[in-house]
């Protein structure tokens, strides 16, 4: 059984390895850790502008690409205010 199976139909934030931070809910995946996600948006950063939320509504993103995996706290995340979080992006890893 994958170590991811208990995090389905649950919200999770994903960084891929480009750098980019996705969240939305984890509705499957499979050998691989390519995984399925529901009404995902990936979060933009910037240290002058704040966090743009880009709506990606069904995503699939590749195992090969997911660099970390985690659950995120949805009463925590919900009282963000995204617009205010000014941050430099995440580089993408360097192999």
């Amino acid at each position: 059984m994958s170590q991811l199976q208990p995090y389905v139909n649950q919200r999770v934030a994903v960084i891929m390895n480009d750098g980019r931070f996705v969240v939305g809910m984890l509705r499957g995946l499979d050998q691989t850790t390519n995984i399925i996600m529901q009404g995902c948006t990936e979060r933009v950063f910037s240290e002058s502008e704040g966090v743009e939320v880009v709506d990606l509504g069904l995503y699939l993103i590749r195992g090969d690409n997911i660099a970390v995996i985690g659950l995120v706290d949805v009463d925590v995340d919900d009282t963000l205010d995204l617009a205010s979080i000014c941050v430099p992006a995440l580089p993408p890893v360097k192999y």
